[in-house]
């Protein structure tokens, strides 16, 4: 049998969304926080920080919706097993909390950058 993502029992599907959308956000913005931004307060240490959340959201998550975090990891899976119930879940939360937190990063915590006018040749 092959393992599929499923929503636990008592866990709806907008909040199997709601819970995707938290784990997916934090997910990548640790990534973009520790791994992408040159500024970094934690050079070189990003990888160990981003599977450590990983963990983290898999610890908190994985009763309630499998934290997939990814739509292809819920995909194969769905695929292979031919069980799609409620597999738009997968979908849904990801894609919105990647954008989400690529925007909460770089509207809030991105210092804009300044620039100095060149001097122009007459």
């Amino acid at each position: 049998v092959t393992p599929v993502h499923a929503l636990a029992a008592g866990v709806g599907p907008i909040q199997g969304v709601v819970a995707e959308v938290v784990f997916t956000f934090t997910l990548l913005f640790t990534i973009y926080a520790a791994i992408l931004d040159p500024k970094s307060s934690a050079p070189g240490f990003g990888p160990l920080l981003t599977g450590l959340l990983v963990g983290a959201n898999t610890i908190a998550g994985g009763a309630l919706t499998g934290a997939s975090m990814n739509p292809a990891r819920s995909f194969g899976p769905a695929l292979a097993s031919g069980n799609w119930a409620n597999h738009w879940v997968y979908w849904v939360g990801p894609l919105a909390g990647g954008p989400l937190a690529v925007a909460v990063y770089e509207f809030i915590f991105t210092v804009p950058a300044t620039h100095q006018q060149l001097p122009t040749v007459e």
